[in-house]
């Protein structure tokens, strides 16, 4: 799978510090002495800090300071719905941020949740008084319609790192991208259609006014990304409006994705159509989505009297397929017409990351394996295991591709700082990891419990993986690589095995992570496939039939964000990719 250089690199278990629930805990030994006035004056240093809008208070835990849902934008509901985000209303009493702020609107398996009212963000620094700590700002991923800032907590990294974690809410599904023309009112950033990215850089300028009240250095800001969240960093690193909010930049699993505005526009109406139908306000669908694509006053009026919980759930079944959800549209103003074949990026040290197996998830969870999960015959048949292993295996190398070395490749001649490149291998050798992490290998998301060991987000699905003394010994590694990157733009530290930038035709350009039961190792190496020898084994793998792969190439990997050369090669492209 990849030419390595091999180096190893053994942690010391105890750097890895994990950290219980959210719950306050008391003090031992010579601290219990403290008297309670003393206890009162530490907290209102340690927990109640300034914002430009009014003071905050947060709560203490044994190794962090920590404070919930502080607003950072105003209300984006009622006539605020598709416009920028304002800045929050002040207020004059402390305003409590002990508990998570509201998520923002969202469908999920448990219905409609969150609220229209939801631009708050997380912070989390360590339980100490140093100050002028490198800040990382977290977007998380859902493909963004769904998810929310509790995704990763920082608990765990600020214990063991001096750094300050920002986990960001933002608007989400048709509330946070629609590009209909009717909304085009306002300026051209809100014209637009793409009020996420709007209220990610509202969230980086509270941050640049902000953070130094909270320990943080204003001046070494990196934003960071998964998934969705990563495709919107990758994405900032060409937006105009992005130049100068942050000083690095970090993409978990998050490759180059762009959507054609005027194509766009024809899904939201197709999506949004049966609405306007069932409200009587057109007789047909047809009629419907041909009054959605104008200007009209009267479409704007009705798109804003429409209730938030009725949008969010159109185009839930996207799958990482931008036909079916487009978001990130080439506007030429947020972003570029171009997309990422402009010249000018906003060039900062950058670092990406990706896993071996990134489309293991989304295969197994598949409508079409959907039976075979249930009975657990996708483990037991032979036939149906192939198949399974056809699309892990493929599907995996194509995405592991897109989320780095596409990105790095065009990025190459125009971008003027170092990128890095990470892929996490944890996953793949089934005796280092339970049984049922063996079934996913090194799956999206994989770095999740080693940058959050408290995380819960994949217990059902690794179990006692993480728990191993390789497996803390890779997570000290990863986040000290993360430490020393986001602190000076760089990622090589201390007791690291060096990590060089990434360089075009170069025979080592990735840092390969690894672990086994009892040892982690960082092994400097390189892709030993590329996205025409993976077609090229597509074509030649007899380990199902014609049949079969067919089917498979045509509804399950078809249109994903790695899939346009698969599917032009194969005359899947929908009208929305040609």
């Amino acid at each position: 799978m990849k030419k390595l250089k091999q180096m190893k690199w053994v942690a010391l278990v105890g750097t890895v510090v994990l950290i219980g629930g959210c719950s306050q805990r008391g003090k031992t030994g010579s601290e219990s002495s403290t008297t309670a006035a003393e206890t009162s004056k530490e907290e209102a240093v340690s927990v109640v800090r300034e914002t430009a809008f009014g003071k905050v208070k947060g709560l203490e835990e044994e190794n962090a300071l920590v404070w919930l849902g502080v607003p950072y934008g105003g209300d984006t509901s009622g006539e605020n719905r598709w416009k920028a985000p304002t800045d929050p209303e002040p207020w004059t009493d402390e305003l409590d941020v002990s508990e998570a702020g509201s998520l923002a609107l969202q469908a999920g398996a448990d219905g409609v949740t969150g609220s229209e009212d939801a631009l708050n963000l997380d912070i989390y620094r360590p339980n100490n008084e140093k100050e002028k700590l490198p800040v990382l700002v977290y977007v998380h991923g859902g493909n963004n319609q769904t998810g929310n800032a509790q995704e990763i907590s920082g608990r765990s990294f600020v214990a063991g790192q001096d750094a300050v974690v920002v986990s960001v809410n933002y608007r989400l599904g048709a509330l946070g991208f629609n590009p209909l023309p009717a909304l085009k009112t306002g300026s051209d950033e809100e014209n637009s259609g793409n009020y996420t990215m709007l209220d990610l850089a509202k969230s980086l300028d509270w941050v640049r006014e902000n953070i130094s009240n909270f320990g943080g250095d204003s001046d070494n800001v990196t934003i960071a990304g998964f998934s969705a969240g990563g495709r919107d960093v990758m994405a900032m690193l060409i937006s105009p409006i992005f130049e100068g909010k942050f000083d690095k930049a970090v993409s978990f699993s998050g490759g180059m994705t762009i959507a054609d505005e005027e194509k766009s526009q024809e899904v939201f109406a197709e999506a949004i159509a049966p609405l306007v139908v069932e409200d009587k306000v057109k007789k047909n669908e047809e009629e419907a989505r041909s009054w959605l694509l104008t200007s009209a006053e009267e479409v704007k009026d009705y798109l804003y009297e429409l209730d938030g919980d009725r949008l969010v759930g159109l185009m839930g079944n996207a799958g990482i397929r931008m036909s079916v959800f487009p978001h990130l549209y080439n506007d030429g103003t947020v972003l570029p017409k171009e997309g990422f074949d402009t010249i000018n990026y906003n060039s900062v040290p950058l670092l990406m990351l990706t896993g071996e197996q990134e489309f293991s998830l989304f295969g197994r969870f598949d409508p079409y394996f959907g039976e075979y999960v249930g009975d657990g015959s996708i483990d037991t048949n032979k036939d149906i295991s192939s198949q399974y292993d056809f699309v892990n295996k493929y599907g995996g190398q194509l995405y592991s591709l897109f989320n780095l070395e596409d990105s790095a490749q065009k990025m190459s001649a125009n971008y003027s700082a170092p990128i890095y490149g990470m892929e996490i291998l944890f996953g793949e050798n089934a005796d280092a990891v339970s049984e049922e992490m063996a079934k996913l290998g090194s799956f999206h998301g994989v770095f999740v419990p080693l940058l959050d060991t408290d995380s819960q987000n994949y217990a059902g699905l690794v179990t006692d993986s993480y728990t191993s003394k390789g497996a803390k010994q890779l997570s000290a590694m990863f986040q000290k690589y993360l430490y020393a990157f986001i602190s000076n733009g760089e990622p090589n530290g201390e007791d690291l095995p060096e990590w060089t930038a990434w360089e075009k035709g170069a025979d080592e350009n990735i840092l390969f992570l690894d672990a086994d039961k009892e040892t982690a190792t960082a092994e400097m190496g390189k892709k030993d496939f590329d996205y025409e020898q993976v077609l090229d084994a597509i074509k030649k793998d007899d380990s199902i039939t014609e049949d079969q792969k067919k089917t498979l190439l045509s509804k399950v990997m078809n249109g994903r964000w790695f899939s346009y050369l698969l599917d032009k090669e194969y005359g899947n492209l929908s009208a929305f990719d040609k």
